[in-house]
């Protein structure tokens, strides 16, 4: 197994990594709205929230070998499920091989974000 790190996103909230690569698989933890620049989350709509977890997201890829056309599988997250359209337009821009999903609404995310994303891509 390999780690997948990048100060380009993120860096970890807890005891986990930003991802693994394993037999030709990424699979990554969650990404959520940090600014990997400042530490902070400084976006304020679900647009811009997305679109700030999308950044993170393509960097972590990147990191592990990989894109977003090479992605199998996403989970999403979203606090409010009033936000799916939304959320689904800034998504759509990114994901555009529009891998298999499965998105649900929670109560809280870490931080008190909007949204989380985390991927299962092919790494070749």
């Amino acid at each position: 197994m390999k780690v997948v790190a990048t100060d380009k996103a993120p860096k970890a909230l807890g005891p986990y990594s930003q991802g693994y690569v394993h037999n030709g698989i990424f699979y990554s933890a969650g990404q959520i709205p940090i600014n990997p620049a400042t530490d902070t989350v400084e976006a304020q709509t679900i647009e811009e929230q997305t679109e700030q977890v999308c950044k993170n997201m393509g960097e972590v890829l990147k990191a592990a070998g990989t894109s977003y056309d090479k992605v199998l599988k996403t989970t999403c997250f979203l606090a409010d499920m009033g936000d799916f359209a939304a959320f689904n337009e800034v998504y759509a821009k990114y994901f555009t091989s529009k891998p298999a999903r499965s998105c649900v609404a929670v109560k809280t995310l870490p931080k008190n974000v909007l949204c989380e994303v985390e991927v299962i891509a092919v790494v070749e």
